[in-house]
């Protein structure tokens, strides 16, 4: 199948034929990016940071949406549908949005996970015009893991060499917020 691709990817002259593998890993990076636009606007609406912080919120909102559609561009331009938020529910432990705190706390959770998904797929698709695209997410969200390692009052510099996630080491992390 070819297909062509939203945003970024787009821009990367998708002509490539995409493998039904490639496909598995857009849903589930577009699954990925709809939690955490749905994280990011409980976290905005709790009210816990001061403007700075906030700011990084809606920054990193805005992200995660671009990010949904270049990744659900995969799947469209395949002719498949992509996800929306519509068709899940997220929940989140209870007080999760209470404290400052507690947000920091899953959006490191949430955004090692992105990173780790983002770096998996990098090293598993097949589709060489996909790879460059989805690396620049990966470094995305590393940005946004630095920010709130820094938040929770830890360095920001991370890891020399973050762990990438295997497809459904990624999937269990994100069945355990959505239904």
């Amino acid at each position: 199948m070819a297909g062509s691709a939203a945003g970024v990817l787009a821009g990367s002259g998708l002509a490539d034929p995409i493998t039904d593998a490639d496909l598995a890993y857009a849903r589930l990076l577009v699954g990925a990016e709809l939690l955490a636009a749905d994280f990011y606007t409980a976290a905005i609406a709790a009210k816990q940071f001061g403007a700075r912080a906030t700011a990084f919120l809606e920054r990193a909102l805005f992200n995660e949406q671009e990010h949904y559609a270049s990744v659900s561009g995969i799947l469209t331009g395949a002719g498949q549908p992509a996800a929306t938020a519509a068709d899940f529910e997220f929940a989140y432990p209870a007080a999760t949005f209470d404290s400052k705190g507690s947000i920091v706390k899953l959006a490191i959770e949430l955004e090692m996970t992105f990173l780790g998904a983002y770096l998996g797929a990098v090293a598993s698709l097949r589709t060489e015009t996909l790879k460059q695209p989805i690396a620049r997410i990966a470094a995305c969200e590393a940005g946004h893991l630095g920010v709130f390692t820094q938040l929770a009052g830890r360095d920001p510099v991370g890891n020399s060499f973050p762990s990438p996630l295997a497809i459904d080491e990624v999937s269990g992390v994100l069945d355990a917020y959505s239904s």
